[in-house]
């Protein structure tokens, strides 16, 4: 790896969240002669959006203006931040959609509301308060992403293909979201469905997308664009698949939410998937039953779900399969430091490593 990836995300992010800060500023102040209400949600918004994160989207986007040739660092690093606020209009609508409490040790945006009606409206339903504000709240964080870019300092004709992707983007997350919930309900999919629904829900959202936009920004090209997908989507798979063995197998810190709040909430991951193909009749059973949603589970509820996923040889077969993904990206990246600033390319790549060797 040619450069420390940790270092340059850390410095991408002590540029990019004074940004935010700024942008939230100037939200409050419209806010203050319009509502107090919407005032103080704007804080609470605030608080989500730079509790926890790395800013990789943001990242993604910033590089890839740099790579198509794009020479506004300023305004480039002003729009990045549509993507922080995509990403926390996505990510409050997510936490209702699968009961999260917290994230990245704050109180989410519906549990803080279902808090106050508590206090404020005890004899009212809290629980429905509070989800209603949410999704309210997370609307707003969506208009807000997108008039970053509206107001962005690119010409118009950037803008408007700008604004298209972003659309894209959110259309793509949402279809694989819906695909979520359907399987999860459902109880049972095949392999190709999830891996399907983790390109839409992640690979398209996290890696493509921001890719795209930058480049956008700068001005389009085709080729360069292609070979974006052809990386991006094989390593969001791949970054996905990560994801899910953290969210068993982690720590809290690491993932911004409580272990364990996926198998409790009956996600039917590709871990589940091949756990399903592979067990036996009764570890089945045992995984179905963990998953049921019928009871709160424990400590040692987690712990034996972490177990069959390891005698039934799921963590290693989504492990090979994460590392397919992982070679499928990687090859591209020869062609693509044909195409890019030598600094892009430099962080695309120690980003690509930082994503694939997280610990769990």
């Amino acid at each position: 790896m040619s450069t420390d990836a940790k270092k340059l995300i850390t410095e991408f992010k002590k540029r990019l969240d004074p940004e935010i800060k700024a942008f939230f500023a100037e939200v409050k102040k419209d806010a203050e002669m319009k509502d107090p209400f919407i005032r103080e949600a704007v804080d609470h918004m605030e608080d989500i959006v730079v509790s926890g994160g790395k800013r990789l989207r943001a990242a993604l986007m910033y590089y890839s203006y740099l790579a198509s040739g794009g020479t506004n660092r300023e305004a480039i690093l002003k729009a990045s931040v549509s993507v922080e606020l995509i990403h926390a209009f996505l990510l409050v609508h997510d936490d209702i959609i699968d009961r999260d409490n917290l994230r990245h040790g704050v109180p989410t945006l519906h549990a803080r509301y279902k808090e106050k009606a508590k206090k404020y409206f005890p004899d009212k339903d809290e629980e429905h308060f509070g989800n209603s504000i949410a999704i309210i709240l997370g609307d707003m964080l969506y208009a807000f992403g997108n008039d970053v870019i509206f107001r962005a300092d690119f010409p118009k004709e950037a803008i408007f293909r700008a604004l298209m992707c972003l659309q894209k983007i959110v259309t793509c997350t949402v279809t694989g979201q819906a695909r979520d919930i359907y399987i999860e309900f459902q109880g049972s999919a095949s392999e190709e469905e999830i891996l399907s629904m983790y390109e839409n829900k992640t690979a398209r959202y996290s890696i493509e997308g921001p890719l795209h936009l930058g480049a956008m920004l700068a001005g389009e090209n085709q080729e360069l664009l292609d070979l974006y997908s052809k990386y991006a989507i094989p390593l969001g798979i791949a970054y996905q698949i990560q994801d899910d063995i953290l969210g068993v197998f982690g720590q809290q810190k690491a993932i911004g939410k409580p272990i364990g709040s996926d198998i409790q909430e009956g996600k039917y991951t590709l871990l589940v998937a091949k756990a399903v193909e592979l067990g036996t009749k009764e570890q089945v059973i045992r995984i179905k039953d963990l998953l049921s949603g019928k009871r709160v589970l424990g400590q040692k509820d987690f712990e034996e779900f972490r177990e069959i996923l390891e005698k039934t040889g799921s963590l290693v077969a989504c492990r090979a399969i994460a590392e397919e993904a992982t070679s499928k990206s990687l090859a591209v990246l020869p062609e693509l430091k044909l195409h890019m600033t030598e600094e892009a390319f430099d962080f695309l790549e120690a980003l690509t490593n930082y994503l694939l060797e997280r610990d769990i």
